[in-house]
């Protein structure tokens, strides 16, 4: 465990609704941590945006919250009320279609899943809150994927790529490819590509400035996936996936 991350926490966590401005002796002493460390934390936190320094004097400096920690509080808020708003919408869509339902989103290179409803089929899916893959593997990442700028996919894809569910090596122009037609379609469809004789589908969830900022999978045994059933689940799903995006305010 990293020790300076630690103390840089500590403080953090020192400023308060009360104490929203602090000395470097106030901060030394409330964390009995030494000036000398309590000083080079405080330029690391500072140089990243956590902290800002208010100059009294030449002898005399506050610190207090920096703006880079109102901009992470915004991101989990708007996490969670996607997924607030979400939940219910992907519960009915199970009782509907009877199909592992996904609510994944980009985080950093990877895509993680944020939220999930099983079907009660004996399948269990290899997926949990959570868990990252990489974004080229699955109906939902590769959907995000696709909606991502030329520049971070090719960024993406100029590392080594993992093989698919099946062992398959991953064709980075025939992804290219795929990755075109899921922005035609509006849509993903991938087979074997987390886990084996399943099947996904995906599609976008648009926030009020109309971007993607999640996908809403859905996964069961390939053998589901044909004909009538098919169609159902993408009506079903597609409709879902639109009405969380009205629900964020996106308007076409």
């Amino acid at each position: 465990m990293n020790q300076s991350v630690l103390k840089a926490i500590q403080l953090l966590e020192l400023f308060t609704d009360k104490d929203s401005e602090l000395t470097l002796h106030e901060i030394s002493e409330r964390s009995n941590i030494p000036k000398p460390t309590a000083y080079r934390l405080l330029m690391t936190l500072e140089s990243g945006g956590l902290l800002e320094k208010k100059v009294e004097s030449a002898h005399d400096a506050k610190y207090r919250l920096g703006l880079k920690l109102l901009e992470l509080g915004e991101l989990v808020a708007r996490r969670l009320e996607l997924r607030n708003i979400a939940l219910p919408i992907m519960q009915k869509l199970a009782e509907q279609i009877n199909e592992a339902i996904h609510l994944v989103i980009v985080n950093h290179d990877k895509a993680t899943y944020i939220e999930k409803v099983d079907s009660d089929r004996a399948l269990r899916l290899n997926t949990r809150i959570g868990k990252s893959i990489p974004l080229y593997i699955g109906s939902g990442p590769k959907l995000l994927l696709a909606y991502l700028s030329k520049e971070k996919q090719e960024k993406i894809l100029s590392d080594p790529l993992e093989p698919l569910a099946d062992g398959r090596e991953v064709n980075k122009e025939q992804l290219r490819q795929e990755l075109e037609t899921i922005r035609k379609n509006g849509y993903a469809f991938r087979v074997s590509e987390q886990d084996l004789d399943t099947t996904g589908i995906s599609f976008p969830i648009f926030n009020y400035e109309g971007k993607v900022i999640a996908s809403l999978a859905i996964s069961g045994l390939s053998s589901y996936y044909e004909g009538e059933n098919l169609e159902k689940i993408k009506e079903k799903s597609e409709g879902a996936a639109q009405n969380i995006s009205k629900q964020l305010g996106y308007r076409k």
